[in-house]
């Protein structure tokens, strides 16, 4: 069972750099945490920012949503970067992969 976390977010103005800085170490953390499997992240045209991460179970998506330094970043989040974000999680219930051969 695969659980997908669905981040969407908008900045404030004048915060870009900084929350870089805060986005990267929390993709360093992410990635090393068991059950992580993957992370994408978007940004639409009008500056809707997405990101998806899965991970193998539902134990490592909350220990990745409690991890310290996440919750930390979480509350500088709400209190300095974003305008507006809306999170979902989800069990995956159905996943398919095709990889064209010839590419």
């Amino acid at each position: 069972m695969t659980i997908v976390t669905v981040f969407r977010s908008r900045l404030r103005p004048g915060v870009e750099v900084a929350y870089q800085e805060v986005a990267d170490e929390m993709g360093r953390i992410v990635h090393s945490m068991d059950g992580f499997i993957d992370e994408r992240f978007y940004v639409s045209s009008d500056g809707e920012r997405v990101t998806i991460v899965r991970f193998t179970d539902a134990e490592s998506q909350r220990a990745w949503a409690e991890e310290p330094d996440h919750a930390r970043a979480q509350r500088r989040g709400r209190e300095e970067f974003y305008s507006w974000y809306d999170i979902s999680v989800s069990e995956e219930k159905y996943g398919h992969t095709f990889s064209d051969p010839a590419s």
